[in-house]
């Protein structure tokens, strides 16, 4: 090969290499930006519905309806309590924060008032099987027969899907329906969350305030509070 053939190969090899490196340079960044886009696209989807299945409801706002198994054996639906002022308590008999207002006889005494007024009061219990608190229909009725208790009925949701929709997150905590279905209330029950019975006298109490600012006519004061207490013993 003659120099001058020599040269000219060489010359146009550096040349292919030198314009296959840009390209190399450039693509590569670009197509991990549109991986990165992908990805952050259905992380995005993922939360959207994450959220959108959890969401809290919200006050003022008409309360999610749900049916569900109860301790006598019968089904509750929400529905059928229209023109019903409707509690629901979430609670977990083993739960230091729930024994400290059934043993005082502080939610005990509420349920007796609200029932005698037409109320419906539903306890909810939200705990998986194997957790704590998690109990068969006739242990629930056992149980409100011993601590004086005297709910409308009681609720078990051992696969946590009320819970859930009401985004419920504590026990005891409560949530207030009005007669045209609508969530008036959800929080704790009282303004000092703590375990302690001697407690009781010396807070708000927040349930009872709602349900006479109801039976008044009144707007809900105070509408949303935050719940105390153990928390909910979901499955996982």
């Amino acid at each position: 090969m003659s120099s001058q053939r020599l040269l000219e190969t060489v010359t146009q090899r550096i040349r292919g290499t030198v314009c296959a490196v840009p390209f190399i340079i450039i693509t590569e960044p670009i197509m991990f930006l549109h991986r990165l886009y992908q990805i952050t696209l259905v992380s995005l989807a993922f939360a959207f519905a994450s959220t959108t299945v959890n969401a809290e409801p919200v006050v003022d706002k008409p309360a999610p309806l749900f049916s569900g198994a109860a301790a006598d054996g019968s089904t509750i639906k929400l529905a059928d309590l229209h023109g019903k002022t409707v509690v629901l308590e979430w609670t977990n008999h083993e739960c230091p924060f729930v024994v400290k207002h059934y043993e005082s006889g502080n939610i005990p005494n509420l349920q007796k008032d609200a029932v005698a007024k037409g109320i419906v009061w539903l306890q909810v219990i939200t705990s998986a099987p194997g957790k704590q608190g998690n109990v068969d229909g006739e242990t629930a009725r056992k149980l409100n027969t011993h601590r004086g208790a005297t709910p409308t009925n009681t609720v078990l949701d051992s696969d946590g899907s009320i819970g859930k929709l009401y985004g419920a997150t504590n026990t005891p905590q409560f949530f207030i329906i009005d007669p045209q279905g609508v969530l008036v209330y959800k929080g704790g029950i009282d303004s000092i969350p703590s375990a302690d019975q001697s407690d009781i006298g010396k807070a708000e109490n927040y349930v009872s305030a709602a349900l006479a600012d109801l039976a008044a006519g009144r707007k809900v004061a105070k509408s949303s509070t935050k719940p105390y207490g153990c928390s909910v013993k979901y499955a996982g």
